[in-house]
């Protein structure tokens, strides 16, 4: 059930650059959300 497939859904290349690169500046992104509420203490 964890496993499904959909003809209608672009399956992402997860061996690309792109990809990588996407994931870690999304990454970073959330750090400097998560940092920047904690040192403003809102």
């Amino acid at each position: 059930m964890t496993h499904w497939h959909d003809s209608m859904v672009d399956q992402p290349d997860t061996s690309g650059a792109a990809y990588a690169a996407g994931w870690t500046i999304s990454g970073l992104a959330v750090l400097g959300v998560v940092l920047g509420v904690w040192l403003l203490g809102i």
